[in-house]
This record gives structure tokens, C-alpha cells and sequence, in this order.
């Protein structure tokens, strides 16, 4: 398994000078070799190999005096970097998009540089953690966490405990060092762990289905619905900043400084959105050993006239995105569900009912089922996860589920008849998840104190 681990450097101002013309350098270096590319493929009709490209940086360094300044294979990973360019093109291409050329990089484009295998190494000097980069400079990093991160469950896990990531077990391939457009510098360490996921249960005691939403961020099966991440405050902020953008003259020192600010209120809407969503997919993947989501065309949805502005901020493809490796990395059944008809079905018995957006209770007109909108779409989407997973089916001929007491099961079941549908909606807002890292973290600490 491979994880990547993210830390804030804290260079000095003539290690940040460093680091500019290192990755200036590499950029260079990306542009030379895309004009070599095309130049051999002009004179032999065909793409040269990889190999064949970075077999020529060595006479590339006799006359280019900055290349023999910096680390040899940082140099073949910028090589490696176009012809991973060049596959995603293809892959493109092959999906049927109308796609073009590589293009040559300018500076703000050209933002980071990798150290593969060696050149680097994490080292204590004058108290305090250095990265230190061969022929760059040791760099003051700050580790808000160990590398790798020891999986650690609390006692409200207990029943869902994993085995802890052993330090032997993980080795550090690779460190990408990045500048974000705010001035910031970071650094990326690539870690593979010596394991393999956990197995995946076969019959998961703990199953929750997921309807995502805008106005509610995430309604589950257990009744709980976490609302939206409040970013207007931000948003406010992120407008006033690019209007006085707008006044500035493009290319002078203060259209500069004032870009600076709107890149740092971008990244302010963007770290807090993915530390919404990483610690509501992280309670999940721990809690449950099946989680059910809809497989959202978000690029779809985005392309409509209406709520795109709402439809990009949810951001629901980053949720489902880390949802999933989550769930992988605690041996969690994750199913991706076809999302069409889990809000007009009936929970219940499955008749379909037309209701508009703005209707937010399901009523069904055939069986009397009533339950809120999104409680609906939950169960509907639980039930198609268990479908498609297969979990408490028998062995026999039946296409009917068999429970742990051994009796055969209905659909119904699964769909949670009207009398033990859910009680009472429990909203919990986006603010505890923030602030708690987990929606219900609260009252399970309250209670296990009281016992």
C-alpha cells in the first residue's frame, strides 16, 4: 500500500532562493527535453523511449552548467514527468476527448521537483527536524506527525480495532518539494507499506448507506445528517480580494502582493473544505464495515445551467475519493451504487413516486411509507451497496437473504419497514465534525466517561 504524507517546510529566505532556481532549473530541463521529443519524432516518425531521452543528460551537463547543480535524480524524474504527461494525454484520447499538445511550462506552472529514492533525509541539527536535500540544503520542516502515521483507534473503536502500522513495515521512496501559489513551500514524502489491506469481512454487522446533499452534506441510514460546511464567511473574503485584484496593474509589485492574497484565501476555502471531508470520511471508513454511496457524474452535473456554484463547493468526488481509499485501508467494504431512483423509489416497497426538488419528505401514495428525502435516498442506497456486495446471502438456489439468526430474509428488510424506519433525524452540524474530527465523537466520550 501507498500513502503520501504531507509537511510545511519553513526555509529561510536564501533557502527559498535555493529552492526557486532548482525548480527553474527543472523547468528548463522539462521544456529541453519536450523540444528534444518532438525533434526526434520529426526526424524518426516515431516517439523516442524514455530511456533514450535521459541517456542524453549527461552530455547535457558538459554544457549546461546549472544542470550538474542539482541532485541526478531529480533530473531523470522531470524526464519521467513529460512521458507521464504524455500517458494521461493518451488515456484522454483514448476516452474520446479532443485532446492537443504538450506545451512548454512557464514558471508559475512548474511548481514542484521530486527526489526518487535517495538524496534525501529527514535529520535533527540545531533542535529542531531538517530535510535534508543533496546539493540543495538542510531545510527546517515542521512534523505535525510522525512518518508513517501509527494507526492508533480509540476506546469508541474498540470493536473495529486494525493492526497498527509498524515503522518497520513502511519505507520512504520518494519526497516531492512544491510551492504553492500563496509562497508557501511543502514536502511530500511517498511511503509503501510492507502489507497488505485487510480483509474485507464477509458479512459486515455494521452497514450504512449515504445520500449526499447540499443542504445537508450527508444523510445515513442511522439518522444522522451533517450539514453543510458554512464558507460563506470565506467566500466574502475570497470576492473582496479579487475585486481589489481587479484594480491592480497587472504586473506591478502590488498586483503581486494583492494575487499573493487571493491565493491565500483560495487555500484557506480549500483546506478547510478537505479537513471537513477528510475527518467525515475517516469516521466512516472506522465505524462501519459496509458504506454504501451513490457513483455521483459530478463533471455532469456540473455542466448544468443551475447550482453549479453549490455543486463544485460540495465537492462529493473528493468525499467519495477519500472515502474509498479510507475504507481500503480499514478493511472497509466500500460500493458505489447506481444513483438513478434512490429518491423517487420508496424505501418500503420499492413503488417510484415523481416529486420535485423542492419536496424534501417522501410520502409513498402505495404503502403509507413516510420518512424524510434524504432518509429515503439512504436506504435506497444501502439496500442496492448489500445488493451488489452480496453480504447475508445464502449458498442455495434462493435469491433470498438469510440473516445471522439463520431465517430467510425479505427485501423489505433490508429496506427498513415504516415502523423501525428512522425515529428521529439526529443533525449534527459541520462545525462539531471540524471540530471534534468525528460527528458523534462527543457523546460516545461522554458516555464511556459516565460508565
Amino acid at each position: 500500500m501507498y500513502y503520501a504524507y504531507k509537511y510545511r517546510l519553513k526555509p529561510s529566505d536564501a533557502h527559498r532562493e535555493e529552492l526557486d532556481r532548482h525548480r527553474d532549473i527543472c523547468r528548463q530541463l522539462y521544456n529541453h527535453t519536450l523540444y528534444r521529443l518532438n525533434e526526434y519524432q520529426d526526424e524518426h516518425d516515431e516517439l523516442p523511449s524514455m530511456t533514450t531521452l535521459r541517456s542524453e543528460l549527461p552530455d547535457l551537463k558538459k554544457w549546461w552548467n546549472g544542470l550538474s547543480d542539482v541532485y541526478s535524480k531529480v533530473l531523470q524524474t522531470v524526464v519521467e514527468r513529460l512521458f507521464d504527461n504524455l500517458k494521461g494525454l493518451s488515456k484522454l484520447k483514448e476516452n474520446g476527448y479532443d485532446v492537443g499538445q504538450l506545451k512548454w511550462k512557464p514558471p508559475r506552472e512548474f511548481r514542484s521537483f521530486t527526489y526518487s529514492q535517495s538524496g534525501f533525509k529527514l535529520d535533527k541539527k540545531g533542535g529542531q527536524t531538517v530535510l535534508s536535500l543533496s546539493k540543495l540544503a538542510d531545510i527546517p520542516i515542521r512534523l505535525h506527525r510522525a512518518i508513517p502515521d501509527v494507526h492508533k483507534s480509540d476506546s469508541s473503536c474498540a470493536a473495529h480495532q486494525k493492526p497498527p502500522i509498524s515503522e518497520d513495515d513502511a519505507t520512504l521512496k520518494q519526497v516531492t518539494v512544491k510551492k504553492e501559489p500563496t509562497g508557501e513551500w511543502f514536502a511530500t514524502f511517498g511511503v509503501e507499506m510492507d502489507r497488505e489491506p485487510p480483509e474485507l469481512p464477509e458479512n459486515p454487522e455494521n452497514c450504512v448507506g449515504i445520500d449526499v446533499g447540499i443542504l445537508k452534506y450527508a444523510h445515513d441510514t442511522d439518522g444522522m445528517a451533517v450539514g453543510s460546511l458554512d464558507l460563506s464567511d470565506e467566500r466574502k473574503r475570497l470576492e473582496r480580494e479579487q475585486r481589489k485584484l481587479s484594480r491592480k496593474q497587472h504586473g506591478s509589485n502590488n498586483y503581486e502582493n494583492q494575487r499573493r492574497r487571493v491565493a491565500e484565501c483560495h487555500a484557506d476555502l480549500r483546506r478547510k473544505r478537505r479537513d471537513f471531508l477528510h475527518k467525515l470520511s475517516a469516521y466512516y471508513a472506522r465505524e462501519y464495515g459496509l458504506v454504501a454511496v451513490e457513483d455521483l457524474n459530478v463533471k455532469e452535473m456540473m455542466e448544468s445551467p443551475s447550482n453549479s456554484r453549490n455543486t463544485a463547493s460540495a465537492a462529493w468526488r473528493t468525499f467519495l475519493s477519500l472515502l474509498e481509499y479510507k475504507c481500503e485501508r480499514e478493511g472497509t467494504h466500500f460500493v458505489a451504487v447506481n444513483p438513478r431512483g434512490t429518491t423517487k423509489e420508496c424505501a418500503s416497497c420499492g413503488v417510484s413516486t415523481d416529486k420535485p426538488l423542492w419536496v424534501r419528505e417522501h410520502s409513498c401514495p402505495a404503502c403509507g411509507f413516510e420518512a424524510d428525502r434524504d432518509a429515503n435516498a439512504a436506504w435506497n442506497i444501502l439496500s442496492r451497496g448489500l445488493e451488489d456486495v452480496g453480504v447475508g446471502y445464502s449458498e442455495s438456489t434462493s435469491s433470498e437473504p438469510v440473516g445471522s439468526d439463520g431465517l430467510r430474509k425479505s427485501r423489505s428488510d433490508f429496506r427498513t419497514p415504516v415502523e423501525t424506519a428512522l425515529p428521529v433525524d439526529t443533525p449534527v452540524s459541520a462545525k462539531r465534525v471540524v471540530e471534534a474530527g468525528s460527528p458523534t465523537l462527543k457523546e460516545r466520550t461522554a458516555s464511556t466517561v459516565s460508565e
